[in-house]
């Protein structure tokens, strides 16, 4: 993808071009000029499917003219409001035309702008591998860090709630203190997380929000997964995303997604997979209600989960590193560590914040 700004004396800027493959739809692809600062000569193609015909033109007429400044929200509100009542848009939507629009001038990103970093796993503390979500999210927003996905792994065994949720609310204080469960707080939102050492495969994706600039928070999750979505079925499992943040199979529910989104730009996206959950500890550790069990059309805590294990009959290890490998492939991604100074902005980090009661109960 290339693009070239406006110039500051208000000039054309010919030949822009933006791409956008739908997940599991089809590709859309924007060609355009800015001229004095607003769009022109825009013609929109791709694979996709639309009628009738002459909408086409209509979407080309109504982004020509639109402020170069637009939103993706802007443009598309405007492709919506240019369609006759009777159009029909298969493998693509208004929205995929903004994201290929954002990208034409280069203000929306596509995995392939990046140069993507791997970081293995290695055993951390559980409150430090919290405390560098945080870290690396804001070096990657901050432009000090290549767009990395990092697979965790610890040894004592943990629950990690999600930002918004009570404390009381979420454990068994009777529990946790029976199995020596260590209780942190992570700064993205959803529902806690049963992790005992080997049970559960962890990464988390730090990104810059150009990547989903245009794409709904919801579409977001199924976007930023896709690739892990290719691993599974590599290893034989077809996996699918419940709205909003479930990963699952016909055999139940193997998984969750959590986000947060940085002021300077950073977000993380943060995916936790059981593998050899052990169920009756679990249940033991957490409260998990009825409305919530209801929700998932389930009367048993311990019919939620469906572990990778018995669904692949593969080692952990093996997952993960297929996992690895199609990343790797897809994105040209290549290995890196932790900085030594970004382990001892994180260790200082579990001191001042994720350490402290004051994070663990800020939700009563």
């Amino acid at each position: 993808m290339t693009a070239t700004p406006t110039s500051a004396r208000g000039e054309a800027a010919p030949g822009l071009h933006g791409e956008y493959k739908v997940p599991g739809g089809k590709l859309v692809v924007v060609d355009l000029d800015v001229v004095d600062g607003a769009f022109a000569d825009v013609s929109l193609s791709g694979d996709f499917f639309l009628e009738p015909d002459e909408a086409l033109l209509a979407i080309n007429a109504a982004l020509g003219g639109l402020p170069e400044s637009s939103t993706a929200a802007e443009i598309a509100a405007a492709v919506e409001a240019s369609l006759p009542e009777d159009a029909v848009l298969f493998g693509f939507s208004a929205d995929a035309v903004a994201i290929a629009v954002r990208r034409a001038l280069a203000k929306a990103t596509a995995w392939t702008d990046h140069h993507w970093n791997i970081i293995a796993p290695s055993v951390l503390p559980t409150h430090l591998n919290v405390a560098l979500d945080e870290v690396l999210t804001e070096e990657v927003g901050a432009g000090r860090r290549n767009p990395t996905i990092r697979f965790w792994d610890w040894e004592e065994p943990s629950v990690v709630i999600g930002s918004f949720q009570s404390y009381r609310n979420e454990v068994h204080p009777d529990g946790v203190s029976r199995h020596g469960i260590t209780v942190v707080r992570r700064i993205s939102g959803g529902g806690a997380m049963f992790m005992e050492a080997g049970n559960c495969i962890t990464y988390s994706l730090y990104l810059p929000q150009t990547l989903v600039d245009g794409i709904s928070f919801a579409d977001s999750y199924a976007f930023l997964d896709a690739w892990v979505m290719a691993a599974l079925k590599k290893l034989g499992i077809d996996a699918f995303y419940v709205p909003l943040n479930d990963i699952a199979t016909g055999q139940g529910k193997i998984g969750g997604a959590a986000q947060k989104r940085l002021a300077n730009g950073g977000m993380l996206h943060h995916v936790t997979m059981s593998y050899d959950i052990d169920a009756d500890k679990m249940v033991d550790v957490l409260r998990i209600g009825k409305e919530k069990l209801s929700d998932k059309g389930t009367t048993s805590a311990k019919k939620r989960v469906d572990p990778l294990r018995r669904q692949t009959g593969l080692a952990r290890a093996e997952i993960v590193a297929a996992m690895m490998d199609v990343f790797a492939e897809r994105y040209g991604a290549t290995p890196s560590e932790i900085t030594a100074q970004e382990l001892e902005t994180a260790r200082e980090r579990v001191e001042s914040k994720f350490g402290t009661d004051a994070w663990l109960h800020r939700v009563h």
